[in-house]
């Protein structure tokens, strides 16, 4: 989903930028109020875990790549999309200007599908299913959707910047992310998850479905 420099076009590529400057505003509102000593070795660890898996790229055709994000497990862990946001902001930057892995004016978008709508789609989606199907499938279902959502979602960008066409996009971006988010998203995070709620149950934030833990004031 790492999309190159020509393939959205300024204009767009300015949208993205703008509605991920507006999320980064919040995110670190919610960061000053909620990350402490407990959680910033925790996020530290899943940045640096989430960088190393993202470099395991299968390329895609019409130029772009599949991989796993990692966005939703850290929300899910740490309580707020906010954090799968800035976790996936800080990787994605240094991918894009230090690595070449995904272009400079597309930065805004990739940021947006992968740190915007992954952590958001899994940390709700996680919080509406784990009182359905309890915690550890609702943990599966909400990462895989997170990962297959944003892949859709880029297909449709990247069809709306001429840049791919619509059924062939959908049907490779999805095709190859259904297996990537089944066999490496969904399975990886919930191995995470188990390991993590079974030696260090008190790193794992508590999300009920009444809270709203996400907030920017910290939930007071």
């Amino acid at each position: 989903m790492h999309i190159p420099d020509g393939f959205i076009p300024l204009w767009q590529s300015a949208i993205y930028y703008m509605l991920v400057i507006i999320v980064g505003y919040f995110a670190v509102k919610w960061a000053k109020n909620n990350l402490d000593d407990r959680k910033i070795p925790l996020l530290a660890v899943l940045a640096a875990g989430i960088f190393a898996i993202q470099a395991m790229n299968i390329p895609i055709p019409w130029g772009t790549s599949g991989h796993m994000v990692g966005a939703a497990i850290v929300a899910i862990l740490l309580g707020s999309p906010f954090a799968g946001f800035l976790v996936l902001a800080v990787v994605l930057i240094i991918q894009g200007l230090a690595f070449g892995d995904g272009g400079i004016t597309a930065l805004g978008v990739n940021i947006f599908n992968m740190g915007v709508v992954g952590s958001f789609v899994g940390f709700y989606g996680y919080k509406y299913l784990k009182n359905i199907i309890t915690k550890i499938p609702a943990v599966f279902v909400a990462c895989f959707l997170s990962l297959f959502i944003s892949a859709i979602l880029c297909a449709l960008e990247l069809f709306v910047a001429g840049t791919f066409p619509l059924e062939a996009g959908l049907f490779f971006m999805g095709l190859y992310h259904l297996v990537i988010g089944l066999v490496g998203e969904g399975l990886i995070s919930t191995i995470v998850f188990v390991a993590i709620n079974n030696f260090r149950p008190d790193l794992i934030a508590k999300i009920d479905a009444n809270d709203y833990e996400d907030n920017v004031s910290g939930g007071k």
